[in-house]
């Protein structure tokens, strides 16, 4: 009776997540599934996700599981997409986060959103940067293949996360140690872009760095925005940009 569930697992060398829909796809109905978790072989995550019996899967094996089983497109981004492409000087003290984002139509379970993982789920529901998976690019993450933003996406959606307001002083640390953004890519997000905020702060950000690549970006064609932005509620105004924005990022040289 296993050979079955064997022959799938060896096509499968790094899985230990199995979604039932995808389990149906090779070959294993519903009533056999059911039958391998009471002989042992799977354990029930949730209806209709299993887990090999006796691993542990993470939350990034979950992310891509559901990617690759299902047909789906959640991007790690942010500041996790940020750590695994080597930026680890900025990585988390204590249990690290996990930055997600998918847009409406791959929004993810909340067994995924609210499930007690490895780290901590930090999930966003956007299409900011447009449809697709522009900038994002695959890669391979403890045995698992992951759709990971570019440090360029990736740095746009550290603007854009709920609570970025807050820490505009450390994301700019980042942004002085990206000295090789790629124009061409950068000009294409921008001008997909839809967060005024994002944009703005992106360009003030970049002409502060004074990274040569910012120098070769066709501003004209990037939409800021002229009316009045409140990044934060009090704190000093850049004119340039018509943005108000906090004051010890204003006055950090």
């Amino acid at each position: 009776m296993a050979t079955k569930i064997q022959q799938i697992l060896e096509s499968s060398p790094h899985g230990s997540l199995f979604f039932g829909e995808w389990l149906a796809k090779q070959g294993l109905t519903a009533k056999e599934q059911h039958s391998y978790m009471k002989r042992g072989w799977l354990t029930r995550i949730s209806k209709g996700v299993y887990a090999l019996q006796g691993t542990s899967p993470t939350l990034l094996h979950a992310v891509s599981a559901y990617n690759s089983q299902l047909g789906k497109q959640c991007i790690v981004g942010a500041y996790t997409a940020l750590e695994l492409r080597g930026y680890s000087h900025y990585l988390s003290l204590g249990k690290p986060n996990a930055y997600l984002f998918t847009d409406k139509e791959d929004k993810l379970p909340s067994w995924i959103v609210q499930g007690e993982w490895d780290m901590t789920v930090k999930y966003m529901m956007t299409s900011f940067l447009g449809p697709g998976l522009k900038a994002v690019e695959p890669m391979a993450v403890d045995g698992s293949s992951l759709l990971v933003s570019s440090p360029e996406r990736a740095f746009l959606e550290c603007l854009h996360l709920p609570d970025a307001a807050s820490s505009l002083l450390d994301i700019y640390y980042i942004m002085e140690s990206l000295t090789t953004l790629r124009p061409k890519l950068l000009q294409s997000l921008l001008e997909s872009c839809t967060s005024q905020k994002v944009k703005r702060l992106f360009v003030y950000m970049a002409e502060k760095a004074a990274h040569p690549w910012f120098k070769a970006l066709k501003l004209d064609s990037v939409t800021l925005g002229t009316s009045r932005y409140m990044v934060v509620p009090t704190g000093k105004n850049i004119a340039k940009y018509n943005m108000t924005i906090p004051k010890e990022l204003a006055e950090y040289e």
